[in-house]
């Protein structure tokens, strides 16, 4: 069997301006590959590329990363920028651990930023870390990329991890592995004192609720949801101990000297997790009257 190659097709045959790319036999064909990408049955990760950007496909309907060819460091999506808050209460992390490559976003920009901090990707899926390379990820003693379910990897040890990024996502959303206490318990055990999670949510609340349910429960409610502005991206901030509730003052002092040191606008990031301060309230009465209708029913 041929080894794939990085091949280079027109994208217009899938709906997209630029250069399809794909790891691809070179004798695959590739009106059997648009009709694959098309249906949504293609299964692996693609590149569009438009001379603007260069973006990470798990499917059309989602676009898992994307990349400024002029300015492959930033942070080209909000929920990424979101993320990247964990500063505001961890600002020298020792070691940072991200559940899910994508195209190397934030490793990248953690990578460049944070030089004394220790970088472990956990990535489950072998075709995405083949295409880092086209993201200008790097991998050296700082940036380790570990090809791991993360399922399997966040239980093998504890009390490693400063912070912890889940990322962690399939062509149908979050990782169906993850929807488990087991899986957040874990998770909550790599954290040293003074550790934060941080998770992305994405889509109506309705897909990804029961996750923060168990995530809310494992952390005994130490957690911050806010939403992305303009976006169906939520943020949860877990805290692994008393960083809880939230010291907005402290927090404003922070963004201050944080904007100093990162090409991140900390003030709004600050203001942006004041407004969803009563999220995490408003999801938990969601979620009870949910129960109570689902009780009726049965009863």
């Amino acid at each position: 069997m041929q080894q794939p190659v990085l091949l280079e097709l027109p994208g217009g045959a899938v709906g997209e301006y630029g250069r399809l790319r794909v790891l691809e036999s070179m004798t695959c064909d590739p009106e059997r590959l648009y009709e694959r990408i098309l249906s949504g049955r293609y299964g692996k990760p693609f590149i569009v590329e438009d001379g603007r950007t260069r973006r990470l496909y798990l499917s059309l309907s989602y676009v898992q990363s994307s990349m400024r060819i002029a300015d492959p460091y930033a942070l080209d999506f909000a929920y990424t920028r979101k993320m990247m808050a964990f500063l505001l209460f961890v600002p020298e992390p020792e070691h940072v651990v991200m559940v899910g490559l994508g195209g190397g976003s934030m490793a990248k920009f953690c990578h460049r930023h944070l030089p004394h901090t220790r970088l472990t990707v956990v990535e489950v899926n072998a075709d995405v870390i083949a295409l880092s390379a086209e993201f200008g990820v790097p991998e050296d003693e700082r940036l380790v990329i570990v090809r791991a379910d993360a399922a399997d990897y966040l239980p093998a040890d504890e009390h490693d991890t400063d912070v912890l990024l889940l990322d962690g996502f399939d062509a149908d959303g979050i990782s169906p592995a993850f929807l488990s206490r087991d899986f957040y318990a874990a998770a909550r055990g790599r954290l040293r004192s003074g550790g934060v999670l941080v998770a992305n949510f994405c889509g109506s609340p309705e897909g990804w609720h029961a996750h923060f349910m168990l995530l809310d429960e494992v952390f005994e409610g130490r957690v911050h949801l806010g939403r992305v502005t303009h976006d169906d991206n939520y943020i949860a901030f877990a805290f692994a101990d008393a960083e809880f509730p939230l010291d907005w003052a402290r927090l404003d002092e922070l963004a201050i000297t944080l904007n100093h040191r990162f090409p991140l606008d900390f003030r709004f990031l600050v203001e942006r997790l004041r407004d969803g301060a009563d999220l995490r309230r408003q999801l938990r009465r969601q979620a009870h009257s949910a129960l109570q209708h689902r009780e009726r029913r049965r009863g």
